[in-house]
């Protein structure tokens, strides 16, 4: 039924569906979703200590006979810049003053962790099917571990070169993450977010370049978008920003409201919440400070002083520091659990697909 099979047979799914992996706003139940509609679900695992990923993973065995991906940043750390660290504070004092906060509060360090030796024993361990690495791979003495454990081991690409570079450091199949994409660029070999092609424009070059299958994500969040990407030569999609709708994500009633209100128009690419390029609902600081500010520390560091910002708008029912990463078709999503979502994606790309060529 499918035109391309190839993602669907590596993973062992039913549908060549990725849930992409969210973190902050996802945890196991958005996965155990996307699995029981046949898709692969995915855990984001930068945010999570060792203890609770295996806990989220051991949940999901427990529940569903699935695949599962295990989703993993591979950033190289920076140390906090003591200088723009202070400079971005005083950036942001009117606003801790408007809060009634104190500016020079301590608060903790943002946490974005790269995968390291703890989390490749904890793969050693689990032995998850899938293990997809955002911001090119690690290095390459953890990559063969990861291989070595039996993963099918995936990279997302935002230019043909980080696709090719991926599929040469043994990438078994590649997202090409376009412009569209809620969330972080993926981007390892380019800091030019000026330039990143869109998705209609990046896969079919991607699948020019490559002989793995590649993986379409950005903008796609119903049937057409499915459809449109298996006519671009992508073998599977990842979608993420659909599942942020359903009630199985953990997103705040604050957030709920924002993405339910989001248009067209609503998302921009931004590095003043965490100091790397993300997309995502426009808030307060993104429209008057950024969205793209060269005064924010480097990822994750600008996300610290933010934190209290964050915690003190909410409780008065803004979202004026939140981070809402979403991709642009954030207004196509629909309100029904994740393993609906899954299904009805589904049918309604092979029914667009049978239409289109009867």
């Amino acid at each position: 039924m499918w035109p391309d099979r190839r993602i669907i047979e590596l993973f062992k799914i039913h549908v060549p569906i990725v849930q992409a992996p969210m973190a902050g706003v996802q945890d196991v139940d958005v996965m155990i979703g996307a699995a029981e509609g046949g898709g692969l679900g995915s855990l984001p695992c930068a945010m999570l200590s060792v203890e609770k990923a295996r806990e989220q993973v051991q949940i999901f065995r427990q529940r569903v006979s699935a695949p599962l991906n295990m989703n993993f940043f591979c950033h190289t750390p920076v140390e906090a810049d003591a200088d723009r660290e202070s400079g971005w504070r005083k950036r942001l004092t009117p606003y801790f003053q408007e809060l009634g906060l104190d500016p020079g509060m301590s608060v903790n360090a943002a946490n974005r962790a790269p995968f390291d030796a703890q989390m490749c024993e904890l793969v050693e361990e689990l032995k998850p099917e899938v293990v997809s690495f955002h911001f090119g791979f690690p290095d390459n003495a953890l990559l063969k571990r990861v291989k070595a454990a039996g993963a099918i081991v995936i990279g997302s690409a935002t230019i043909v070169k980080e696709a090719v570079w991926l599929e040469q450091n043994g990438a078994d199949a590649i997202i090409a993450q376009g412009a569209e994409a809620g969330g972080h660029r993926g981007m390892f070999l380019t800091q030019n977010i000026a330039s990143q092609p869109g998705t209609m424009s990046l896969v079919p070059q991607v699948v020019d370049a490559v002989r793995v299958p590649v993986i379409a994500a950005g903008g796609i969040a119903d049937g057409r978008g499915i459809a449109a990407a298996f006519a671009l030569g992508a073998a599977g999609v990842q979608i993420g920003t659909a599942y942020l709708h359903t009630p199985d994500s953990k997103i705040s009633v604050l957030g709920r409201a924002a993405l339910t209100g989001a248009t067209d128009e609503s998302t921009v690419i931004t590095n003043v919440m965490t100091g790397r390029p993300a997309r995502g609902v426009a808030n307060r600081l993104m429209r008057e400070v950024g969205p793209v500010s060269s005064e924010a520390p480097a990822f994750p560091h600008a996300a610290t002083a933010l934190g209290p910002l964050k915690v003190a708008a909410e409780k008065l029912g803004r979202v004026d520091f939140t981070n809402l990463w979403a991709g642009q078709s954030v207004a196509l999503g629909h309100q029904m659990g994740a393993a609906d979502l899954t299904r009805a994606l589904a049918a309604e790309a092979l029914d667009r697909m049978r239409s289109l060529a009867g």
